[in-house]
């Protein structure tokens, strides 16, 4: 292949590329994508990059997302999803967490009972040997002779 062929072969597929564009001007670019869907551009290149959205690149190494292939993996960002659907999840959600809540005071409340018991012992153990240690220090030991005379 000369210079001049490939040089015509360039010029036939840019233009073709520019008729795509120009044929369909709905597609995405990758910023265009994201404010669409309300996701990151990072979100939306992994997508293209995993294969889970179908993109082209242009020539200028930009991609080209079309709006049907963007919005079957995500949803456009306006979009409002049915109250009545989500309304019962949520509350079943908030009965699950208000028992787990109920549940897990009930065991913070034995677990103090139980320090308080262990404390209380301890007070106990304490006042017990202070007593033994004032009575050992109060009473007059007899001292013990070496000789027993």
């Amino acid at each position: 292949m000369n210079f001049s062929h490939q040089a015509a072969k360039h010029r036939r597929t840019v233009r073709n590329r520019h008729n795509d564009a120009v044929r369909n001007p709905m597609r995405y670019t990758l910023g265009t994508a994201a404010k669409a869907t309300g996701k990151a551009k990072s979100t939306i290149l992994r997508a293209v990059k995993s294969g889970a959205v179908s993109a082209t690149k242009a020539h200028d190494g930009s991609y080209e997302i079309e709006p049907s292939e963007l919005h079957r993996v995500f949803p456009p960002n306006g979009t409002q999803q049915v109250a009545s659907n989500d309304a019962q999840p949520n509350e079943e959600h908030s009965a699950t967490l208000r028992i787990r809540l109920e549940v897990l005071e009930a065991e913070r409340q034995r677990e103090r009972d139980q320090m308080q018991a262990t404390i209380d012992d301890l007070r106990a153990r304490l006042d017990r040997s202070e007593d033994r240690v004032t009575a050992l220090l109060a009473s007059p030991s007899k001292r013990m002779r070496w000789w027993p005379w």
